[in-house]
């Protein structure tokens, strides 16, 4: 399984951007998805998560209303976007797969996924 992401860098606080991750070696409509991100000292911690076909997401209180999870089935691609972003959004961000039965919430567990990007770099300045 491979998981490559792209989209990190730098903004200024209230920017946005955008990161992508492709997924390949797993069957990808049938996998939940999901984005965690990481700073420096503090534990691995979920960012949302979107079930297999789309029509359920979970996200964090501390990005719910600004930031987006999506995902196109036919391009193998999930999305984040990222809006009015803060200081504290500042973070290694990962997105993961894994393939889950028909049925299932997402959950954002990181011991739920066992397929993980390298990570990219987000930096929110002030």
């Amino acid at each position: 399984v491979q998981v490559m992401e792209s989209g990190g860098g730098l903004v200024q606080a209230g920017g946005s951007l955008r990161l992508s991750c492709t997924v390949s070696g797993l069957n990808f409509e049938n996998s939940h998805l999901s984005w965690f991100r990481q700073s420096p000292g503090k534990e691995r911690e979920g960012v949302a998560c979107i079930d297999r076909r789309g029509s359920s997401t979970h996200y964090a209180d501390s990005v719910k209303g600004r930031f987006t999870i999506s995902r196109d089935n036919a391009k193998n691609t999930l999305y984040l976007q990222m809006d009015v972003l803060k200081p504290e959004d500042t973070a290694m961000y990962y997105c993961s797969a894994q393939e889950k039965s028909a049925g299932c919430w997402c959950v954002l567990v990181p011991l739920e996924y066992s397929s993980w990007s390298q990570g990219t770099q987000v930096t929110v300045s002030s």
